[in-house]
């Protein structure tokens, strides 16, 4: 059953050469428990510059799938230390990200809980830098 949840999302992605860009989000979502995982969804805004967009961390044992939908189409997989190859499909063209987890921590119980993940990216296989997201669920 899906249950309307308030979601706390803190991002900083830092590239090289660049100073850290930080985003603070407090948005409403859903979270549900199917097929012996969690899925946790939101409508991306202006602020985060995906409007039109919706996210879904998806978190199952050992793994969490990042995927968008809508305007833009990514689906990147997080395991500890394995590289995820993905297309990253915008409106003006298509980009191979490569994705690794250097930190992946959630605990999820039906009211809500946390997802803490790590991870360095790297855009046509050239390193850009690491994202880190802090995301905090508490049913509404």
């Amino acid at each position: 059953m899906k249950r309307k949840v308030v979601l706390s999302l803190r991002g900083t992605q830092t590239y090289e050469g660049q100073e850290p860009d930080v985003i603070e989000l407090v948005t409403e979502g859903t979270m549900e428990f199917r097929d012996g995982g969690w899925d946790i969804s939101y409508e991306e805004s202006e602020l985060t510059g995906l409007a039109g967009v919706t996210t879904t961390f998806r978190v199952e044992p050992g793994c969490v799938i990042l995927e968008r939908t809508g305007n833009l189409r990514s689906r990147m997989v997080f395991r500890k230390d394995v590289p995820h190859d993905s297309l990253y499909q915008m409106s003006f063209g298509t980009l191979m990200i490569t994705v690794c987890a250097k930190y992946l921590f959630f605990d999820l119980v039906p009211d809500g809980g946390v997802i803490d993940l790590l991870y360095s990216i790297a855009i046509e296989n050239n390193a850009a830098g690491t994202v880190d997201y802090h995301l905090d669920i508490r049913a509404k």
